[in-house]
């Protein structure tokens, strides 16, 4: 990317819009590339030549979820995302909607890693906070190309002022120590380090109360 691209993208991401499902496509894209290299995704995701494709897939779905239960935010030009959803919405899934994402699940994490898939999500509910209503980060993410030039914090500090407009405490997993001083300089404490299976990355689990 040229500077003037990181430069609008920099400048979308303190006033993102709100996606809608003609952006499906588009956020998938950008949020699978920017998790490509996340310690959680590889370890969960299937290991052969299907698994760029199966990573966007999840994320196509994973949107579609969001885009019905809570807030996709992006630049206007894209290249970034974040996924907000409300607490209320993190409810246990019927029976019908666990059956509509096995293909999914399936694909993108294969049978070999099917049981890593299951012990992160068992893991994450298990550890998620809902004694008080909150925001929840499901994801933020930047394409490679422009991570490193603020874009991510931009759109992390426009997020938190809608949250903290509405009173809302917030609630994130960060699957990179590396991330970790980033949210602390933002609010968020680390509560718990969650670690799925023996061999697994850790996710630290933040908590941020509304300024």
């Amino acid at each position: 990317m040229t500077e003037d691209v990181i430069i609008a993208l920099r400048r979308g991401s303190e006033t993102p819009v709100r996606a809608t499902g003609s952006d499906l496509a588009a956020v998938a894209d950008d949020l699978s590339a920017a998790f490509a290299t996340d310690p959680m995704f590889d370890w969960f995701m299937r290991a052969d030549a299907k698994r760029d494709a199966a990573r966007l897939g999840l994320f196509k779905r994973l949107i579609g979820m969001a885009l019905a239960d809570g807030e996709v935010l992006r630049p206007a030009t894209g290249g970034a995302a974040s996924i907000w959803l409300p607490s209320e919405s993190l409810g246990p899934s019927s029976f019908v909607d666990e059956l509509r994402v096995i293909p999914t699940i399936l694909a993108a994490c294969g049978l070999a890693r099917l049981s890593r898939m299951a012990a992160m999500r068992a893991a994450m509910d298990k550890h998620h906070p809902m004694e008080r209503p909150h925001a929840y980060l499901w994801f933020v993410g930047v394409r490679p190309q422009a991570q490193g030039h603020g874009v991510g914090s931009r759109l992390l500090a426009a997020g938190l002022e809608r949250v903290d407009a509405v009173g809302l405490p917030a609630y994130l997993e960060s699957s990179s120590p590396a991330n970790v001083p980033l949210y602390r300089r933002y609010g968020f404490e680390v509560t718990r380090e969650i670690q799925p299976m023996p061999d697994s990355p850790k996710l630290w689990a933040m908590w941020r109360e509304p300024r």
